[in-house]
C-alpha cells in the first residue's frame, strides 16, 4: 500500500514526495523482488518527526514500488554496526538466494566512523564495488547511495565531528565514483541542499524521519528517471 501523504508536515515539504508523485514516478515498473543490503542505514535506524511518516526510507521505496506492481516481494538485509567488508561477507549469499530485480546497496559509513578510514579506503571500495558487482550478475538493477552529509555534527563529540565530516565527503565521492564506474542508479545525497544537523536523530548520525522522507524521495525520483530513459523502456511492463 502506498503512503498516504495527505494533512501532514511531509506534504508540504518540497523536498519530499507529493501525493501520487511517487506513482506517476514508478508507473509500469518491471520490479518484482527488491533486496536491501547494507548497515544500519539500509535497516532504517531513525528518531520520529512530528508530522513525518516513521517508515524508514528503504521501506517507504518497497512500499512505493508495491503500489504499482501488488506481487512485490522484498526483503531488506541491512544491519546496523556492519562495515562494508561484513555486508559484503554476510549478505551477498542470502540476497542472490533471493533472486532479486532490484537491489539497493548502502554501506561504508561504519568504515568511515573510525579513524584511519583514509588508510583503508581502497579495501573498502573492493568491498562495495564486489557488493555491486554480485548484484549486476545475477541481473538486478542496482541503486548505491551516497548518504546526506553534514558540514557539522553538533551531536558527536568535538573530535570526532569535524574529521567524521571529510571522511564521509569522502565515502560520497568514492561511492559516486564506484556507480559511474559499475553503471548503477546513483541517489546521491551528499551535497541534497536539505542536508543539516536538522535531518539527524538523538544519537547525532542516522537520518530522522525528514531524513528517511526525503531519502526515500530521492530513490523514487531517480528510477523514475531511470524508466524514462530509452535503455530502460524495454524493461517496462504496461502501464496499469
Amino acid at each position: 500500500m502506498t503512503v498516504d501523504y495527505a494533512r501532514t508536515r511531509e506534504a508540504a515539504d518540497p523536498h519530499c514526495l507529493g501525493d501520487g508523485e511517487a506513482a506517476a514516478h514508478l508507473r509500469g515498473h518491471p520490479w518484482r523482488r527488491f533486496v536491501v543490503l547494507g548497515d544500519s542505514i539500509a535497516e532504517g535506524v531513525s528518531d520520529p518527526v512530528e508530522g513525518y511518516h516513521t517508515s524508514p526510507f528503504a521501506d517507504r521505496v518497497a512500499a512505493e514500488l508495491a503500489g504499482v506492481q501488488p506481487d512485490l516481494a522484498y526483503l531488506n538485509l541491512g544491519e546496523r554496526n556492519l562495515r562494508a567488508g561484513e555486508v559484503r561477507a554476510g549478505q551477498v549469499r542470502p540476497a542472490l538466494a533471493f533472486e532479486p530485480d532490484l537491489a539497493l546497496v548502502v554501506c561504508g559509513a561504519n568504515d568511515a566512523l573510525r579513524p584511519g578510514y583514509e588508510s583503508r579506503v581502497d579495501a573498502v571500495d573492493t568491498d562495495i564495488a564486489a557488493i555491486v558487482s554480485a548484484m549486476q550478475g545475477s541481473g538486478a538493477l542496482v541503486v548505491t547511495v551516497s548518504v546526506f552529509v553534514m558540514g557539522d555534527y553538533p551531536r558527536l563529540p568535538s573530535w570526532l565531528g569535524p574529521a567524521f565530516s571529510r571522511r564521509m565527503t569522502m565515502l560520497a565521492a568514492r561511492t559516486r565514483a564506484i556507480a559511474t564506474a559499475h553503471g548503477t542508479v546513483h541517489v546521491h545525497l551528499a551535497d541534497h541542499p536539505a542536508a543539516d544537523a536538522t535531518l539527524t536523530c538523538d544519537d547525532g548520525l542516522h537520518g530522522n524521519g525528514r531524513g528517511q522522507a526525503i531519502a526515500a524521495a530521492e530513490m523514487v525520483r531517480r528510477l523514475g528517471a531511470y524508466l524514462r530513459e530509452p535503455a530502460a523502456a524495454s524493461l517496462t511492463t504496461a502501464p496499469h
